[in-house]
């Protein structure tokens, strides 16, 4: 009940702020009130005020983002106090007084950089055995919906705080999965963009071909104005040549009549095992037929070998180059300067290899380099099987403009012995993940509470179509996931009796 009535009050206070301080303050009350339950933010910007008060001195017109306070996945470079940690210990000291492009871009759109996100260590690329959401510098994000059950990952402080109702918005980042699981698991919306719309330069990476950064919102429509204003080319990341191109009014395109008469490829090999979820995700098939979509089902992919098979020796083989690059860029008191450091400093430390280990980055140190034929080749093959072979051959089969399945299961428990699930779960956005193309989450509905995702995936640069389809959903749907903070599924008032031994 003291949860629902701060949450309330929290709401009527930014609904009621009249200035950029005001929603600043009501943002960091916020957060300072509900964040100790969840663990999703790392540090508050100590100059969010002055940052607000400046923006509300303006007199020029301004921006679409005005007075919005919004939260930062701390492997982004913001300008400023706050360092850029990765969630690691190592870069404590990475204060780089360096704006991100995209961090630039949301400033100048008139939002309120608030503070940084907790965030699953180096972006989940440490070992194999890592917990989702935990860092040797931040601790455990915990999922607002079940506090016992994991927040997902990589952007697990991000989808946590705006689950929470700390925040409307957050920049996350993907290499596979990082942006859609945590949205979905917390039951927010969030956006992985096409690879190449928005700006990396600044972002601690893992690999360069599926690296992007991405919204993670309340809503639809706060994806589309944050996709807005940070989607565009940057001079100092190649990959972004086409993004001025592609790049629109993400929001001119939301209506809610968007489904009808569009044919939607139903991914139906991708609906995994639980009936739970099958269930629910026949609720949202049925929302999208009464908004007019025709269904086509996709009943089986052949799952090409060549789009996972090769997928870690990729991500190994860019992450010691791109990671070593971007340590080469940091401050004189970051002491450690290569891969080789970090290693080094990890196995040194006391805290950081205390709940799993770094197999990843000796992996990493000992991959064969960028010329390596079998890496070149992977790297080649994985992308067609994903993209052309994949997700545009089940478009153009369906002649369809967007496929939709279950984003994935239900949150899993934390569990500091065996690490995160490995095992097969509903979804398909390793496709969009390794294909690079856009992969768009919004609500769909929850088992025993936890909420589920429903994923638009689409080709390259189809960012505002899928945008529009999933606002039509959401418009429709009406699916309300609100945070309860209970320690578990199990302490809830349903289930807890149940646990018990029956009456006799």
């Amino acid at each position: 009940m003291i949860v629902a009535i701060a949450l309330a009050a929290a709401a009527a206070a930014a609904a009621s702020a009249t200035s950029a301080e005001d929603a600043t303050r009501a943002a960091i009350a916020r957060v300072e009130q509900i964040d100790p339950m969840v663990n999703a933010v790392r540090a508050l910007d100590p100059t969010a005020i002055a940052q607000a008060r400046a923006l509300d001195r303006q007199r020029r017109a301004r921006g679409p983002l005005f007075g919005l306070p919004i939260l930062i996945k701390d492997n982004i470079e913001t300008a400023g106090p706050l360092p850029t940690t990765a969630g690691s210990i190592a870069l404590a000291a990475n204060v780089t007084n360096r704006d991100a492009p995209l961090v630039a871009r949301l400033r100048a759109a008139g939002a309120v950089i608030l503070g940084k996100t907790n965030l699953s260590e180096w972006a989940n690329f440490r070992s194999s055995n890592s917990i989702s959401g935990w860092s040797g510098i931040g601790g455990q994000v915990r999922n607002p919906h079940a506090l016992n059950r994991t927040p997902c990952g990589s952007s697990s402080g991000s989808g946590a705080a705006v689950a929470a109702g700390e925040v409307t918005a957050a920049i996350g980042t993907e290499t596979n999965g990082s942006i859609t699981c945590p949205a979905a698991i917390n039951g927010i919306v969030g956006l992985k963009p096409t690879v190449g719309l928005v700006s990396r330069t600044h972002i601690v990476p893992i690999a360069a071909t599926q690296d992007t950064a991405g919204p993670m919102t309340a809503d639809v429509t706060t994806a589309a104005r944050v996709l807005t204003a940070i989607a565009g080319s940057d001079p100092a990341d190649p990959a972004t040549v086409e993004a001025d191109r592609h790049a629109t009014d993400y929001g001119a395109a939301l209506k809610s009549d968007a489904l009808k008469g569009k044919r939607i490829g139903v991914l139906r090999w991708a609906v995994g095992a639980d009936p739970r979820v099958a269930a629910v995700f026949e609720q949202a098939l049925a929302v999208l037929r009464a908004q007019g979509a025709e269904l086509v089902d996709i009943k089986t992919f052949n799952g090409n070998p060549k789009v996972g098979t090769p997928q870690l020796n990729i991500l190994l083989t860019e992450f010691k180059p791109g990671v070593n690059a971007y340590l080469a860029t940091t401050p004189p008191a970051v002491r450690t300067r290569t891969l080789a450091d970090l290693i080094a400093f990890n196995r040194a430390d006391g805290r950081e290899l205390g709940v799993f280990g770094q197999e990843l980055f000796e992996r990493s140190e000992a991959s064969k380099g960028l010329a390596d034929a079998d890496y070149v080749k992977g790297r080649a093959e994985s992308k067609q099987a994903a993209g052309s072979d994949g997700i545009d051959a089940m478009l153009k089969e369906a002649k369809a403009v967007a496929l939709v399945a279950p984003t994935t299961g239900p949150a899993w428990l934390i569990d500091a012995v065996g690490g995160d699930p490995r095992g097969d779960r509903a979804g398909a956005g390793y496709l969009a993940a390794i294909g690079g193309y856009p992969h768009l989450t919004v609500p769909m509905g929850a088992v025993r509470g936890l909420p589920l995702g429903l994923s638009f995936i689409g080709t390259a640069w189809s960012e505002a179509e899928l945008l529009a389809l999933g606002y039509s959903y959401e418009q429709a749907a009406k699916v309300e996931l609100k945070p309860t903070f209970r320690a578990s599924v199990e302490d809830d008032g349903t289930i807890g009796p149940l646990m018990r031994p029956a009456a006799r």
